[in-house]
């Protein structure tokens, strides 16, 4: 993952519009980001105006007249496509028959949460395909991943973000290039942090051995794996290349979990110009298979350490 960032979306695919969708039980499903607060923050907040309307037993169009609002405004406030206004809140949490004091604050302290600007839009433009998945990233407690090309992004050392980001820019883009490479460092503070997700990464024998940016910036960022996968919340497994064919063949991936009950596993697939979003059921319990096996087909996590430094030594 973390090649050039575009604002293509990818279209025909489960995710080809702007916003929030639900699956069948209720979860949510993301799509493409909205440029302006918290992703993850307004999902929780749309569905919950969803559930307390459904439970009184109103339509949409019903609950947006209070508001002065269509069905389809409704409609994007419920599926979090749309900022929120505290004073329709307000009027909606009143028809729904919420006056408790508390419940209230609650669902304001979260609408408050939904509208403040997001971390990452202090870096400047950010392609719209990528808001959503800085957002959850952000936001989940366990990502685990595949990875056959680069390091993943919240393990690279600056040097390797460089080299990485400066392949799909040509010359006279230096700017462009240090601002995506401080973004991406802001990024890998999120494993520090005293809340910070676990990550499971397997990776390819040939990510550790794709000289990115020439023997020295791959010998440091090797030294920096090292040092992560003594973390206690990071494991790093190697797939190598005598494992022959395995559950990985079809690219690299990403599955995030949340500590959301309304939020569904996100499978995240990342191409050159775009991003694709999975949470159907069934597509997320078959990559969650693949990952599983993958753990299972990778060298032991016993042996990270080892084989890390025996390829640091080789670079010497």
């Amino acid at each position: 993952m973390d090649l050039r960032h575009r604002r293509t979306l990818s279209h025909g695919m489960i995710h080809s519009r702007r916003g929030v969708a639900t699956t069948p039980d209720g979860r949510a499903r993301v799509s493409e980001g909205q440029g302006g607060g918290s992703t993850v923050r307004r999902i929780q907040l749309g569905l919950r105006l969803r559930a307390l309307r459904l439970a009184k037993g109103l339509s949409r169009e019903e609950a947006g007249h209070p508001i002065r609002a269509s069905e389809s405004k409704i409609s994007r406030m419920e599926l979090g496509r749309v900022g929120f206004k505290e004073r329709d809140v307000a009027d909606l949490l009143t028809l729904y028959g919420v006056g408790d004091i508390d419940d209230r604050e609650s669902m304001f302290t979260l609408l408050r949460e939904a509208n403040a600007p997001s971390w990452w839009q202090a870096f400047g433009d950010v392609d719209a395909w990528f808001q959503s998945y800085l957002d959850l990233e952000r936001a989940a407690e366990l990502i685990r991943a595949y990875e056959v090309q680069f390091v993943p992004g919240l393990l690279q050392t600056e040097a390797y973000a460089r080299a990485v980001i400066s392949i799909g820019y040509g010359e006279g883009a230096s700017e462009e290039i240090e601002r995506r490479v401080r973004l991406r460092m802001a990024r890998t503070e999120l494993l520090r942090q005293p809340d910070a997700p676990r990550m499971w990464v397997v990776l390819d024998e040939a990510v550790l051995r794709r000289s990115i940016g020439g023997r020295a910036v791959l010998r440091e960022q090797i030294e920096s794996l090292i040092e992560a996968a003594q973390m206690p919340n990071v494991q790093i497994q190697v797939l190598p290349f005598d494992a022959g064919g395995h559950a990985g063949a079809g690219g690299a991936f990403s599955i995030l979990r949340f500590p959301y009950r309304e939020l569904s596993d996100v499978v995240f697939l990342e191409h050159l110009t775009s991003g694709i979003y999975l949470d159907r059921p069934q597509d997320v319990d078959q990559y969650a298979e693949a990952i599983g096996r993958l753990f299972i087909e990778a060298v032991p996590l016993s042996r990270t350490d080892e084989i890390l430094k025996h390829l640091r030594a080789d670079l010497a």
